[in-house]
């Protein structure tokens, strides 16, 4: 505590509120507000949002569409939430007396500021634990669906094992493949997978694998090695265009997600803004109305 001396020699001490600059009882009830309202919108805006969506084709929103329609109403929630809160928290707080107005200002603010963190970090914890009961839900199904292709996958080589059976599958390749794939129609499909998923790991088909599944093909369906071959460009060319579809909605997915995540971080941003600043209106608002004290003159 710094002691200072006026000009007649007489000692100036400055005066310290005891009372804390925290106010938390509007804080909470800032925060409580702003949670109450959150919720309430964030289930609104998930009834909106079911509606976009369709088991049926074609009736169904686009991924990206769904995706910005959510980040904007995250948007909304955040500033009717915070401005409503942060309001609440200035609005309530007691006068602050004998207080300089600069920090009158800064304490609502802060006030607003500490109040929308609160909500923020309710509301986030409320979120964490829902996706993670779904999380939870969806992996039993996985486990089931896993637990049921378990047989069916045990009758396949592994996926370590595909590089050196497609090798070995093109080391003891028979000349005179039409034969072959005619009298064994199990080893002759089992090659063709092979063929097939080795191209897919390494993202091409070989010219002479493309030659032997037409011989194969021309075997077992009795087309023209020009008809078989035509059949394997086109087989080919459909499985293309699904791992062509696959990751282009893989890309819209990253997009989606990329735009609700800097959406979200922006509005948060400007949450935390309004907040403090419908704080720093309250705070005024409420030291507008004193309230005097008429003392009788004795």
């Amino acid at each position: 505590m710094s002691v200072s001396m006026t000009g007649s020699g007489e000692t100036a001490t400055p005066v310290e509120s005891s009372k804390s600059a925290m106010s938390w009882g509007p804080i909470f009830g800032g925060a409580a507000a702003a949670i109450g309202v959150t919720l309430i919108l964030l289930l609104l805006g998930s009834g909106v949002g079911l509606t976009m969506v369709s088991p049926w084709s074609g009736q169904s929103s686009s991924l990206g569409t769904v995706g910005v329609t959510a980040a904007i109403w995250l948007v909304v929630v955040q500033w009717l939430s915070s401005g409503l809160g942060g309001y609440i928290t200035g609005r309530l707080r007691t006068k602050w007396a004998a207080v300089h107005t600069d920090e009158v200002f800064f304490r609502d603010t802060a006030h607003g500021f500490i109040s929308w963190a609160l909500a923020t970090i309710f509301v986030a914890g409320f979120l964490a634990s829902s996706l993670t009961s779904l999380a939870g839900a969806g992996a039993q199904a996985v486990g089931s669906a896993a637990t049921a292709a378990g047989a069916a996958a045990s009758s396949t080589a592994s996926a370590a094992d595909l590089p050196t059976a497609y090798f070995t599958d093109a080391l003891l390749r028979p000349e005179q493949a039409r034969a072959g794939a005619t009298t064994d129609d199990t080893a002759a499909t089992a090659e063709v997978s092979r063929i097939l998923l080795n191209g897919a790991a390494v993202g091409q088909i070989p010219d002479d694998d493309k030659a032997y599944l037409a011989t194969i093909v021309s075997a077992r369906t009795g087309l023209s090695e020009a008809d078989a071959r035509t059949r394997v460009d086109t087989v080919l060319k459909r499985i293309d265009d699904a791992k062509v579809a696959t990751q282009k909605a893989a890309d819209e997915a990253r997009k989606a997600a990329s735009t609700t995540a800097l959406l979200g971080s922006l509005s948060l941003l400007i949450g935390a803004f309004i907040a403090a600043a419908a704080a720093a209106f309250g705070g005024s608002q409420r030291d507008e109305e004193e309230d005097l004290i008429v003392t009788p003159r004795i």
